[in-house]
């Protein structure tokens, strides 16, 4: 396997900031693809150890483009995830004025978070979405559009100015990054984790989803999110993208997946990682016995009960 990670590109990406925190990106080749599809194909291929692209933001929620690709085709891994606070410059080629702008370009992710400040400053701008805010101010160095909404640090990469700094319609802007692998066996606990599946219902019925967030419940874990996508066979037809609190290692993270795995028509286990802010799970309420130690209380109880010996 190729020592090097891919990355959603050009270069002077918010991704590419991102990746460059982890300390093992030092030791990595960093390959810049122009889609986030390519970059977890690369991974899918062979062609990569992993790829390192965005999948929520503070403001929007779930990525789509990114969810949708690790719902579908062949099974991939998160290993690791990364919180980048997000703040946007206006990215224009040397000499250009407010009133020249008549057209602005970024990625999809970005419209949400900028569009108070549009709508204010450049009401009669088009938009026009790219593959990454980087490739938005590789057009605008291209001549295609006039601006673009990027890191204020890709400026000099395509030769042009921030016209605008600090840009931002919400307080404390983060987006999440993970870096994605082949399946393979999870880093080992730490105390301070996630777990993500997707789950697929066997048939749409009242409660449905009752059913599957009580797997959860019952056993005290607190899901971080919670986003259903289309599986494109038909409407109403839907999977749902889920992040836990805890490790697969968990009795209780256990015993909710084999739990949802009788009950679902398919579940797909995206990784057990390490979660960037450090925060334990908080195993709620103690009263409900959803601890590990009382998980093993329980087992051991039950078996005990088969061998006659309660």
């Amino acid at each position: 396997m190729p020592a090097s990670y891919a990355y959603l590109g050009p270069e002077g990406t918010f991704t590419e900031v991102a990746l460059r925190t982890l300390p093992e990106a030092a030791t990595r080749e960093l390959i810049p693809y122009v889609s986030v599809q390519s970059a977890l194909d690369a991974v899918r291929a062979g062609e990569a150890e992993a790829a390192f692209v965005p999948i929520e933001n503070s403001v929007e929620g779930g990525i789509t483009t990114t969810l949708d690709e690790l719902v579908a085709g062949a099974p991939l891994m998160i290993y690791r995830e990364v919180l980048l606070s997000i703040t946007f410059a206006l990215l224009v080629s040397p000499g250009t004025k407010l009133s020249d702008i008549k057209t602005v370009s970024a990625h999809p992710a970005a419209q949400p978070q900028v569009r108070n400040w549009l709508r204010k400053h450049l009401p009669d701008a088009h938009w026009e979405s790219a593959a990454s805010n980087a490739d938005a101010a590789r057009l605008v160095q291209e001549g295609q559009y006039d601006a673009a909404f990027a890191g204020e640090f890709a400026a000099a990469r395509y030769g042009l100015e921030a016209l605008e700094t600090g840009i931002h319609d919400a307080e404390n802007a983060q987006t999440r990054f993970v870096l994605v692998g082949r399946p393979a066996r999870p880093a080992a606990p730490t105390g301070a984790d996630k777990t993500s599946v997707v789950l697929w219902q066997r048939d749409d019925h009242p409660g449905g989803l009752r059913d599957l967030l009580g797997e959860f419940a019952t056993r005290g874990i607190n899901l971080m999110l919670l986003q259903s996508r289309p599986t494109g066979a038909g409407i109403g037809n839907y999977c749902f993208c889920i992040d836990a609190e805890g490790h697969i290692s968990d009795r209780r993270v256990a015993e909710a997946l084999m739990g949802l795995k009788r009950i679902c028509l398919q579940v797909r286990y995206l990784g057990s990682y390490p979660r960037a802010d450090v925060q334990p799970a908080e195993v709620r309420p103690p009263r409900l016995g959803t601890s590990d130690e009382e998980f093993v209380a329980a087992a051991d109880w039950v078996a005990r009960c088969q061998d006659g010996r309660f």
